[in-house]
This record gives structure tokens, C-alpha cells and sequence, in this order.
């Protein structure tokens, strides 16, 4: 067996320290790496490889948006979800998106040469604790919890920028959007920043 893999991940290190453990799998082979969403397409589309392993937080063309992409124009191309993250929430859009397997980041090596030999030919990998997590209830979606307009500024108050900004950003006024703010912490039963910071990255609004 010869598995040609794409790998993305937008820390060198991470990349390095993935790319040395496929290299030690027997067949498999590195064919590309990608730091982001938009080269991680690029890099598919002229490679056709037969695994893709990608993070799901990067910058630009996020991991989710990258999949999904990758899984629409060649689905036989099969795709592994990277990251530190396992809540059902993020698994469940990663298998949403396309992923047919899901790691952790901190995986042990022999599950990352078990997922890539059960992805190529059972065309699936999750192990116990993923498979758990993708049978758990569903959360909300932020967008079920708030409006379009507060789903928009909780993801740039979630980024750091101060009310002035986000007026600038959005034409409005810092006082319209002192009143969502205060709206959102309202809805979601939260009183500082950092509570809906963690929000925001649990549900995906934000890069961790």
C-alpha cells in the first residue's frame, strides 16, 4: 500500500513533528505540506493526494471551509480532521464538512498510522471517544442562539477589538453596539469578555 498525503497545519512545528511520524509509517509518503486553508486547496487540486490530514484552525481559508471545498470537488479524496479540540460540537462539523476520520493533535503515533490505514481502506476513522462524541445531543448553533447581527460582533468583540472598532468595522454606533453586547452576555447567562471568548471557540466563530 502507498498513501500519498497532503498535510495542513498553519504551526511549523506541528507540521514537523506530524510530517516525521507519516514519514516513519511504512507506505505512506508526504507529498506536500500547506500553512493555511487556501494553499492547503491548491496543493490538492494539482496533487489529487490520497489522504489529506488538516487543522481546523488557520488563518484565512479555516480548516472546515478547506474540507469542505476539498471533499465537493474530489471526494474520493479521503480527509482527516486535525486538532485539540474534541467536543461533539467541532467533530460533528468536521464530519459535516466531509472529514471521514478526526484526530487530536496529541493522538498517540500508532493511532496516526491506524487512522490513515482505516481511512484509505475501511474509508472512515474515529476512535471510541470521537465515535462518543459524535453521538452526543447536539449543541445550538450560535446562530440559533443569537442573531446574524450578534453572531457578528460577538466574533469581533472575540478578536479583541474594542466598540469603537467595531462601530467603524460596521457602520454603527459604539452605543448600538454596547447594546448588543450587553443583549449577548444576556442570552448566553455570561458577565465578562474571556466567558464569551470561550464561546466564540467553542463554536467554531473564532480561531483557537
Amino acid at each position: 500500500m502507498h498513501v500519498r498525503v497532503v498535510l495542513a497545519d498553519d504551526h511549523e512545528l506541528v507540521r514537523t513533528g506530524i510530517g516525521a511520524l507519516l514519514g516513519a509509517i511504512d507506505g505512506v509518503e508526504v507529498v506536500a505540506e500547506a500553512e493555511d486553508g487556501g494553499a492547503l486547496l491548491k496543493l490538492v487540486e494539482g496533487l489529487l493526494p490520497d489522504v489529506v490530514i488538516s487543522d481546523l484552525s488557520m488563518p484565512g481559508v479555516d480548516g472546515y471551509a478547506a474540507i469542505a471545498e476539498i471533499h465537493a470537488r474530489h471526494p474520493h479524496v479521503k480527509i482527516i480532521a486535525l486538532s485539540m479540540h474534541d467536543t461533539a460540537e467541532a467533530v460533528k462539523r468536521a464530519v459535516h464538512s466531509g472529514a471521514c476520520g478526526y484526530l487530536r493533535k496529541d493522538a498517540q503515533p500508532f493511532e496516526l498510522a491506524h487512522a490513515i490505514r482505516s481511512v484509505v481502506t475501511k474509508g472512515n476513522y474515529f476512535s471510541p471517544a470521537i465515535a462518543q462524541a459524535l453521538l452526543a445531543p447536539a449543541e445550538p448553533s450560535a446562530e440559533e442562539e443569537l442573531t446574524g447581527r450578534q453572531v457578528e460582533i460577538l466574533r469581533l468583540l472575540a478578536r479583541g477589538l474594542a466598540s469603537k472598532q467595531i462601530a467603524y468595522q460596521l457602520g454603527l454606533s459604539s452605543k448600538t453596539v454596547d447594546v448588543h453586547r450587553a443583549r449577548i452576555m444576556a442570552r448566553l447567562g455570561v458577565n465578562n469578555l474571556s466567558a464569551l471568548t470561550r464561546y466564540a471557540l467553542r463554536k467554531g466563530l473564532i480561531a483557537a
